[in-house]
């Protein structure tokens, strides 16, 4: 989702957005402090933050050991023709593609893949390279992350 409407954001917004990224929890006094504003002021740029579209929801963040058996990868994907708004629909119903990409260059798509087992990475790679319109695919398992 894009924002909905065309705003200016300033110093303030770009510090909170950075201070959500690195903790979505952080309570309204911990940010009033960081960003040397009052509780009021950290409430309403959120709430116009989250009006315009430009922050979408807060989530949380585990360390990556914590799937310490979950397999992570990256799929770039090549599309035939103009198939690619019927491809992007096709893969959206797949719940292991945990984000979907449009790209530039020799792929069209990059879609970040996680499933619990090798097997079902198997299962999920062979289930994408059947969908109508995926002409050629490429896959990275993803080690370790610095």
């Amino acid at each position: 989702m894009h924002p909905t409407r065309p705003h200016s954001y300033d110093k303030i917004d770009r510090e909170l957005i950075a201070l959500l990224r690195n903790d979505g929890r952080a309570s309204l006094s911990k940010l009033s402090k960081q960003l040397h504003v009052s509780r009021g002021t950290v409430q309403n740029r959120l709430d116009r933050l989250q009006a315009s579209g430009v922050l979408l929801g807060f989530t949380v963040r585990v360390c990556e050991d914590y799937g310490i058996d979950t397999i992570r990868a990256i799929m770039m994907i090549e599309v035939v023709g103009k198939s690619t708004t019927q491809v992007i629909r096709s893969l959206k119903g797949f719940p292991e593609l945990i984000t979907l990409h449009s790209t530039n260059g020799a792929w069209d798509l990059l879609a970040e893949i996680q499933t619990s087992s090798l097997a079902e990475f198997d299962r999920v790679l062979n289930q994408v390279r059947m969908v109508d319109g995926v002409l050629n695919s490429e896959t990275s398992i993803l080690l370790t992350s610095a």
